[in-house]
């Protein structure tokens, strides 16, 4: 059985656009372990098909990068070896180089690596795909995981949809009582990519006045905006689930309303259509809920369009602030009309 690394360095969601790349790589039998960080570890324990996780904090991905440090780089080093890869793969987003990890795995011994690179990158790839000339750069994350593993031999099963998927997601009902809700989720890692706290508040209200039964989610230091967002309006289950059991709670979900974070991925990933308040600070075309109804909200023209910024740059954060609550009830009944 051949032993394949999928690398994947970044949050949950990105985790979760990898998952179709993951299902190609362990297609033919072979034994597939995801390197992820810790932002994506919640992720990469939900991807069917994959054997174990491999957890690292990578000092040029994080958002806020730890220290490099010889000795942590050592026990990753000593962590790949032992594992024997015969091939690894190095997924990226546009904006990221692979030869940095390319360089470790070739230090650890892996004798055949693939990824994306813009730079020349002697002898650290043994497949490089150029963006623009081997793939198209602007095509959505997983489709862009695609053509990776595919690079290195690899091919979606037969009958493989290419959409995103999870293990089977728990039994929630008992935290939100019977489906048909609709989940808000008003928090996010970069504070851009997610509308202001009074504007949840007031889509919570007026989902509640158009009869939807609304919960609101969040994690265990999101306790705060949840109780705000959710008054006396929606069912708060801010820091009351763990990343698997909000997996349940999004699948019994008529639909999700959230910011461009992780929760949207996973959303997609268990079928349920998603409003996405979507800040343009990165392409709505890569990056959008990918596979499932949805309706992005936002101004994707916006001053701040491209900047990847994670505190929003512009006064006012106008290309979410802008948009009026009502516009999100009129979206979730788009979508549950969809679902009809």
């Amino acid at each position: 059985m051949s032993r394949v690394l999928v690398a994947r360095l970044d949050g949950d969601g990105d985790v979760l656009l990898a998952g179709p790349a993951v299902r190609a790589a362990a297609a033919g039998g072979a034994e597939v372990t995801v390197l992820c960080g810790p932002g994506g570890r919640q992720a990469a324990d939900l991807l069917p098909d994959v054997a174990s996780v491999l957890e690292w904090a990578c000092p040029w991905i994080a958002a806020d990068p730890p220290p490099v440090d010889g000795a942590d780089v050592s026990r990753l080093l000593e962590s790949l070896r032992a594992r024997r890869f015969d091939v690894a793969v190095v997924l990226t987003s546009f904006h990221q180089s692979s030869l940095p990890l390319a360089l470790l795995l070739r230090l650890a011994g892996v004798p055949r690596i693939v990824g994306i690179s813009t730079d020349y990158p002697g002898s650290l790839l043994d497949v490089r795909l150029r963006p623009g000339e081997d793939f198209d750069d602007d095509r959505p994350e997983p489709l862009r995981a695609l053509d990776v593993v595919r690079a290195a031999g690899f091919a979606p099963p037969p009958g493989d949809d290419g959409l995103l998927r999870v293990l089977l997601p728990p039994d929630t009902t008992a935290l939100t009582g019977p489906p048909g809700h609709v989940v808000v989720h008003p928090g996010a890692t970069a504070p851009s990519r997610t509308w202001s706290p009074d504007h949840w508040a007031d889509a919570v209200a007026l989902l509640a006045d158009d009869g939807h039964r609304v919960v609101v989610t969040g994690g265990p230091d999101e306790r705060e905006l949840t109780a705000a967002v959710a008054g006396s309006r929606a069912l708060d289950l801010g820091g009351r689930t763990s990343f698997r059991e909000l997996s349940g709670v999004l699948a019994t979900a008529r639909a999700v309303v959230v910011g461009n974070t992780g929760p949207a991925h996973l959303a997609a990933a268990v079928g349920t259509p998603v409003v996405s308040l979507f800040s343009p600070v990165v392409p709505a075309r890569r990056w959008a809920p990918y596979g499932v109804p949805h309706v992005l909200l936002g101004d994707q023209y916006a001053p701040c369009r491209g900047s990847r910024a994670r505190t929003c740059p512009v006064p006012g954060h106008p290309c979410l602030d802008l948009v009026d609550p009502g516009e999100v009830v009129t979206a979730v009944e788009k979508l549950v009309e969809v679902g009809r």
